[in-house]
C-alpha cells in the first residue's frame, strides 16, 4: 500500500491529520470560541493582589496583540512568556479565567509547533518539570479545563525535541485509558484524538499497552452507541500500535480481528473500512514469527472477513490505497484457506470465542485425530473452552462448548481427570437445569460422557469379552 501503511507519510500529511482534530475535538473547539469571546479582566487580578505587575503587564499587552506581535514577542520574550503562564496557572483558582489561559495557550502552541521548547526550556532553566503544573490541572473539577489540559500535554508530549520521562508518560496515558472508560464522558473524541497523536510516537505504545490500553479501547469499540467518528480515531490507535512489531504480535490475544471484523461488516464509512483494513494488513505483514502471522490470517478466515473483501471489492473505490489493500488481504488470506487445516479452524475458532456448529464439531475423524493435540500448551484450548462456559451467555457458545469438553473425554482416555482437574464438569453439571433445552442436553450428552471411563475403548473390551450368545453392551458408569 502506497501511503496509509507507511505510517511516516500519514504524520507528514498534517493537513489532514489537523481536519480530523477539528472534526474529533468539535465540541471542545465549539465551547473553546465561547471561551475566547468572554476577554478577562486582568487589572481587577492586579489590583485584588491575585497576580504580580510583571505578570499583568505581560498578560495584559499579549492578550491584546496581533498574531504577528504575538509572534514577535514569543521570540524576543520567550522566558518571560513561559514565566508569565506558568504563573497564572498556579496562582488562578477561577474556573472561567483558568479557561481563557489554557485556551490562550493552546492557540500559541498550535500557530508553531518549535513554540512547546520555550516551555520546555524555561522548566530545565527553573530545574522544575514542565509536566508538574499540567498533571496538577488534569484533577480538575471542570471538564473544559481538564481536557484543554490534555490537549497541551499531548502536544508537548509530541513536538518537543525531547520525550516525555517513564513515570509522567505513564501517568498520562492511564489518564487517557481512564476517559475513554469514563461513562458518559462527552469529551471522549478528544481524549481519542490525543491518543492518536501519542501513539504515533513509537516510544510511547509500549507504556499505553501496559497500562491495558488495548482492552480498554476493545471494550469501547464494543459498545453499543459508538459512532462511526470514535471508530475510527480508536481503530486509528490499533492501526498506529500495529506498526510495532512485539505489539503486533499479541494484538490477536485481545480479541481485536473479531470485534474490527463486526465492524468491518457493518460499517458503510469508507475512512473506518480503511483504517480497519490498514490495521488487518499490518498484522500480516509486521509479526516476525511466521506463526503468528498464520494465526493472524486464520483469524480473519475465521471470522468471514474473505466475505467482506469480496463485498468490498464490488464497490469500485476510486481510493488507490484501499484498492491495494484489499488486493493484498485477498491474496494472503487465500493462500491461508488452501494451507488451513481442519485443527487450525478449530483453534481460531476457539481462540475468537465465537463459537458455531461448524463441521469440525460433529466430525468423528475431527475428534479421532485431534482430540490429543488439547493437551498441548498446557490445555490452553480446554481453558478456553471451560472459560467460555463461566463467562459466555449465549446458549449456542455454552452449548457447543459442553459438546466439546465431552468429545475430547470420549477421544482422550485420561480426558476425564483432565476435565474435573480444570474444573470443566462442576461448570458442565450447573447447566443441566438451563433455561435453554439445547444447552441442557448437550450438557446432560456431555456429563454422561464424563462418567463413564474410557468410553470407546471400554466398549470394545466389553464386547470382545462377551459371549457370543450374549446379547448387548453394559457400561460402567464412574
Amino acid at each position: 500500500m502506497a501511503n496509509i501503511s507507511n505510517l511516516g507519510s500519514v504524520i507528514s500529511n498534517i493537513d489532514d491529520i489537523e481536519k480530523g482534530a477539528q472534526v474529533a475535538t468539535s465540541l471542545l473547539q465549539q465551547r473553546a470560541n465561547d471561551v475566547r469571546a468572554n476577554r478577562v479582566n486582568w487589572q481587577s487580578y492586579v489590583q485584588g493582589q491575585m497576580i504580580s505587575q510583571e505578570d499583568y503587564n505581560f498578560i495584559y499587552q499579549f492578550d491584546n496583540a496581533n498574531a504577528e506581535t504575538k509572534a514577535a514577542v514569543l521570540k524576543e520574550a520567550g522566558p518571560q512568556f513561559a514565566r508569565t503562564f506558568f504563573d497564572l496557572m498556579s496562582q488562578i483558582a477561577k474556573d472561567q479565567t483558568l479557561q481563557y489561559i489554557l485556551t490562550m495557550l493552546d492557540d500559541v502552541l498550535q500557530e508553531d509547533k518549535s513554540r512547546v521548547e520555550i516551555l520546555k526550556e524555561y522548566a530545565k532553566q527553573m530545574k522544575e518539570s514542565v509536566w508538574t503544573p499540567f498533571m496538577h490541572l488534569l484533577n480538575r473539577n471542570d471538564r473544559f479545563i481538564v481536557n484543554q489540559t490534555s490537549r497541551i500535554i499531548a502536544k508537548m508530549a509530541c513536538w518537543s525535541k525531547e520525550l516525555m520521562g517513564l513515570d509522567d508518560l505513564r501517568f498520562y496515558m492511564d489518564w487517557l485509558k481512564n476517559q475513554l472508560r469514563l461513562p458518559g464522558n462527552e469529551y471522549i473524541q478528544t481524549a481519542a484524538r490525543c491518543l492518536q497523536m501519542m501513539l504515533r510516537i513509537e516510544k510511547y505504545r509500549q507504556v499505553f499497552v501496559d497500562v491495558d490500553g488495548i482492552a480498554t479501547i476493545v471494550l469501547v469499540l464494543l459498545g453499543s452507541k459508538v459512532g462511526f467518528q470514535i471508530q475510527y480515531q480508536l481503530i486509528f490507535c490499533l492501526w498506529c500500535l500495529s506498526f510495532s512489531p512485539h505489539i503486533a504480535e499479541r494484538m490477536s490475544k485481545d480479541k481485536i480481528i473479531p470485534v474490527l471484523s463486526d465492524i468491518l461488516s457493518e460499517s458503510v464509512k469508507e475512512k473506518v473500512s480503511r483504517i480497519i483494513l490498514a490495521t488487518f494488513r499490518n498484522l500480516l505483514e509486521k509479526p516476525e514469527e511466521r506463526d503468528l502471522v498464520h494465526e493472524h490470517a486464520v483469524a480473519m478466515v475465521q471470522c468471514k472477513v474473505l466475505k467482506q473483501l469480496e463485498l468490498l471489492e464490488a464497490r469500485k473505490f476510486d481510493d488507490p490505497d484501499i484498492v491495494d489493500d484489499l488486493e493484498f488481504l485477498n491474496e494472503k488470506l487465500q493462500e491461508s484457506v488452501q494451507d488451513l487445516s481442519s485443527f487450525d479452524e478449530y483453534t481460531s475458532e476457539i481462540k475468537s470465542g465465537r463459537l458455531e456448529w461448524s463441521p469440525v464439531h460433529k466430525n468423528e475423524k475431527f475428534w479421532r485425530e485431534n482430540a490429543i493435540k488439547l493437551n498441548e500448551n498446557n490445555y490452553s484450548l480446554l481453558k478456553m473452552l471451560v472459560r467460555l462456559l463461566e463467562s459466555s451467555k449465549d446458549p449456542l457458545i455454552l452449548s457447543v462448548a459442553a459438546h466439546d469438553l465431552g468429545e475430547y473425554v470420549r477421544h482422550y482416555p485420561r480426558g476425564k481427570v483432565v476435565i474435573e482437574q480444570l474444573g470443566g464438569k462442576q461448570m458442565v453439571m450447573q447447566y443441566l437445569s438451563h433455561e435453554d433445552p439445547n444447552v441442557r442436553f448437550e450438557a446432560l450428552i456431555a456429563l454422561q460422557k464424563l462418567m463413564v471411563h474410557n468410553w470407546e475403548y471400554l466398549g470394545r473390551q466389553l464386547q470382545s469379552d462377551q459371549p457370543k450368545d450374549t446379547p448387548g453392551m453394559v457400561q460402567t458408569a464412574a
